[in-house]
């Protein structure tokens, strides 16, 4: 049924890969709008519940939306994961095996562009305001809806921590976390062995989810999507690493997204989802198969044995960390600051340490990368441990 208008209504939705601080983000959003007097009502499945709801007060739209209560969210507000469900739909490109039943005879083109049904059905729930939580992917639909009259703020989400405009994305402190205790659980396996530890972590395009685990000592090298690597270099920089480690091993962190010197992104599979990318994965075996090759030529004719490992989905499982529960709090109460003041077109964001808020199409006007000639040392493969001063929490992950 059509929800009956209240001082104001309030939609909210996931969208995307899952993260710990997606929960805590809801709830702070939603506790702080019920008393303000708004009706807060849940997405569920990102842009997915907003192209398959049928608007009709009789039609079931359960799986669509949901009315958000303080009981509904403080039971999930501790935990991993989003309750309201996400998907990767991109409602501007709907494939035609993805297009709702009750759309098909409408939209019959191979992919179509349900914008407008999407606005017909804010309009049919009585949505004032949406606040979109995602990464660069989802938010650059809410772009899409805000240039079509939609109110939004918008949360930034993503363990990448790649959204432009922004020091901080929620989900990013736990993988970082959650990376270092999996790689420090890993090493003892190495150490027994006497082995290169190689590890493939998330990373399309920005690689601060390996630089981190590695500045903080969890790895011996790391390379990233921003620098194509020489395999012969980090091959005998992992010999000498390990050479000279009591234990004789060493650990390197390879992102997703990373490329050796004259090739191009590794994909496990080259069907693209909703918006045109494909599913990457593999580098990391390409990288240990490599070096197992090429290790004899630096430790003394003797091949050194690879563990290699995945990490995957590992680091975005789980409850949220400390920031990972206090930054969606404060990215939450921040959205609902500025509704209360009647503004939106804007990204709610942390900026060298404190709460702020940008235009929200920098999301789409820019690409937030490492900063390769501050940060990444280019010949020994490692994060650049220097210049620490007046820098954010995370080091490299503001805009120079």
């Amino acid at each position: 049924m059509a929800i009956k208008k209240k001082p104001g209504v309030i939609g909210i939705l996931t969208g995307g890969g899952d993260v710990p601080g997606l929960n805590p983000a809801i709830r702070a959003v939603t506790i702080r709008a019920l008393r303000e007097g708004y009706q807060v009502v849940g997405i569920r499945r990102g842009w997915a519940g907003l192209t398959e709801i049928v608007r009709d007060k009789n039609a079931d739209n359960s799986a669509n939306y949901q009315f958000l209560s303080e009981e509904i969210v403080n039971r999930a507000g501790r935990t991993g994961g989003t309750f309201l469900h996400s998907s990767r739909t991109n409602p501007s490109k709907v494939k035609q095996k993805d297009m709702p039943e009750h759309l098909k005879g409408k939209y019959t083109e191979e992919r179509a562009d349900l914008t407008e049904e999407v606005l017909k059905n804010l309009d049919f729930l009585g949505i004032d305001y949406l606040i979109p939580i995602g990464g660069d992917d989802t938010l650059s639909y809410a772009v899409r809806l805000y240039q079509e009259g939609v109110k939004v703020v918008a949360i930034p989400k993503t363990m990448d921590n790649d959204v432009p405009g922004t020091d901080y994305c929620i989900g990013f402190s736990t993988c970082v976390t959650r990376t270092i205790a999996l790689v420090n659980n890993l090493r003892t396996i190495a150490g027994s062995h006497e082995r290169f530890l190689v590890l493939e972590v998330f990373g399309r395009y920005a690689g601060f989810t390996a630089m981190l685990p590695t500045m903080a000592g969890a790895a011996n090298r790391c390379v990233i999507p921003e620098y194509k690597f020489n395999i012969e270099r980090l091959t005998e920089l992992m010999t000498y690493d390990r050479n000279r480690n009591p234990s004789k091993y060493s650990i390197c962190l390879v992102s997703e997204g990373a490329m050796f010197e004259g090739g191009e992104m590794v994909f496990e599979k080259m069907e693209t989802d909703a918006y045109g990318h494909a599913k990457l994965g593999g580098i990391g075996d390409l990288v240990a198969a490599a070096m197992k090759d090429i290790s004899p030529k630096y430790n003394n004719g003797k091949t050194i044995e690879v563990v290699e490992q995945k990490l995957g989905y590992m680091v975005r499982g789980g409850d949220p960390d400390a920031i990972d529960s206090i930054v969606p709090m404060a990215f939450g109460n921040l959205a609902l600051d500025l509704i209360l003041k009647g503004i939106h077109g804007r990204l709610v964001v942390l900026k060298n340490g404190r709460y702020d808020n940008v235009p929200l199409d920098v999301v789409t006007s820019t690409k937030k990368l490492v900063n390769v000639e501050h940060f990444y040392d280019t010949d020994r493969y490692r994060p650049r441990y220097e210049n620490f001063e007046m820098k954010p929490l995370f080091i490299m992950t503001s805009e120079l």
